[in-house]
């Protein structure tokens, strides 16, 4: 251990002092206050949709699942899509830790923050999202999307949704503009868009392969049609443009889970150029 200290101090103390190499930025430059353009999440303007994705958090059990923003990140830059990333200036409900599955008694963070890790830091408050400046939105799941989105985690099918998120779903319906969702977000849909059908996946537990399953009934309850999909595949809500998948609401191997949020991505592109 010693050696590497020896080794890695040198290294952590030339980069604290922030002088550039030569051919690389300095590690914090000082930068005049981005562009909107500069928010997005890509170095290059696209000329594909303008898709904003909303984050939860930072963590499966109380912000954002990483695979499933990180799958969307990908398949998105894929289909060529110019990318926003947003989440709330609020609170999260609290802060579990992930090595033992238990509150974090004496921690609060904010959801806008910590949203940041994944984005990298290029993020904007969902208070400033209007729809009439993007063709599609994009809610990856994670326990965010019940604690901090909504109130769904504690009161069910009587659930609250955050003010924004309620105002961003009902602007993209309005306008026509698609909205995906994956994991347990689509709760949010069902919550503020009346008769929509979403899926999250199958609606037996069938051995713990669908440890939520009950979800489907709050779904239901919500007002909101359930529509049984396997976790490779999406379901499309051509009436409302609505474009759901189950992802981590099944026990599967990651990859399948990357499929089917591709599957989401690739019909909310598709009916976004419509």
């Amino acid at each position: 251990m010693a050696v590497v200290r020896a080794l890695v101090a040198p290294r952590l103390a030339a980069a604290s002092t922030f002088a550039p190499l030569p051919g690389l930025r300095p590690l914090l430059p000082h930068k005049p206050a981005p562009s909107p353009r500069a928010a997005l999440h890509g170095s290059a303007p696209r000329p594909g949709a303008r898709v904003a994705l909303v984050l939860s958090g930072c963590g499966v059990y109380d912000g954002t699942e990483l695979h499933e923003a990180s799958a969307a990140l990908v398949h998105l830059s894929r289909g060529g899509a110019e990318v926003q990333i947003f989440a709330p200036d609020v609170p999260q409900l609290h802060v579990i830790d992930h090595t033992k599955g238990q509150p974090s008694e004496s921690e609060s963070r904010n959801v806008l923050t910590e949203s940041a890790r994944i984005a990298r830091g290029k993020i904007t408050d969902l208070a400033q999202l209007s729809a009439a400046n993007h063709d599609a939105a994009i809610f990856p799941g994670g326990f965010g999307a019940a604690k901090n989105l909504s109130t769904f985690a504690v009161d069910g099918k009587d659930c609250k949704v955050n003010k924004d998120v309620e105002r961003v779903l009902k602007e993209f319906h309005k306008a026509g503009k698609p909205i995906g969702l994956c994991c347990i977000a689509p709760v949010l849909a069902a919550k503020v868009l009346r008769g929509v059908e979403v899926t999250v996946g199958h609606e037996q537990e069938e051995g713990g392969k669908w440890p939520y399953a009950g979800t489907a009934e709050a779904i239901k309850a919500l007002g909101a049609k359930h529509c049984v999909k396997g976790v490779t595949e999406a379901h499309v809500d051509q009436k409302n443009k609505v474009v759901t998948t189950p992802a981590f609401m099944c026990e599967t191997e990651l990859h399948h889970i990357h499929d089917g949020i591709g599957a989401m991505v690739a019909k909310v592109l598709e009916l976004a150029r419509k």
